[in-house]
Order: structure tokens, then sequence, then C-alpha cells
């Protein structure tokens, strides 16, 4: 704990927050092309074949981004929308792109019961 003595010759400063996305440039949203689309594995204790995206944004930077929902068929030069949110057991994977936007379609290749209303997905 300061003493006042020492708080009067340099007080209390409050610790300034950058984002941590900087990619988007503060943006909620930007537009890419896919630059190579490939799969990769997640950290312990998890095991899959997650599916990403290498993306270059308009705005020149290059990031990786997940490819969510069940299936897709993206492929290189693709158009897409990226928006932030990592992927919890992808190491630096920190953008996802979004579904039924540009060229990615909105469609999935099995048919979805729960959680439809995030991909947008009728029902029956």
């Amino acid at each position: 704990m300061a003493t006042i003595n020492q708080l009067i010759k340099k007080p209390r400063v409050a610790k300034s927050h950058s984002s941590m996305i900087k990619a988007l440039g503060g943006a909620p949203y930007c537009r890419g092309i896919c630059l190579k689309v490939l799969t990769t594995k997640p950290k312990k204790p998890n095991s899959a074949i997650r599916k990403i995206a290498k993306v270059l944004l308009s705005n020149k930077r290059r990031i990786t981004a997940a490819i969510p929902g069940q299936g897709h068929s993206l492929q290189e030069h693709a158009s897409v929308i990226v928006r932030s949110g990592r992927a919890n057991d992808l190491p630096g994977v920190r953008f996802k792109l979004v579904r039924g936007r540009l060229d990615f379609s909105l469609y999935e290749t099995f048919g979805r019961k729960q959680k439809r209303s995030k991909y947008g997905v009728k029902k029956g």
C-alpha cells in the first residue's frame, strides 16, 4: 500500500486497455480473401480435425480464421467475412468466418437439430 507522500509525488494511473484484436482495425467485421484452406489438430485434451483458413484481409493483414459448422465448400480465392472470436482449442486462431455471406455458403453438409439459430438452419 502506498503512503500519502508517495501518492502526492506519483499519483495512481489507470491501466490503459488495448484491443487484443487489432487486425480488424476496431471494426466488428472485415472482408477478406482465402489464401489457403487447411486442417489442424486441437491442443490437449481435445482430439479432432479442425478446419481453418488463412485469410488476407482488405486492410492487407494476414490472419488465421476458424471455419465454423459442419462441412464447407470454401476454396482458394473465395471472398469471406471475418469476425472476432477465438477458437478455444486452436492456438493462434483468434477469428471466425461468417456463414452465409459472400462465397461462404450458409448450408451445412449435415442436418442440424440443435444450435440452429447460430447457423441459420430452418427447422425440419
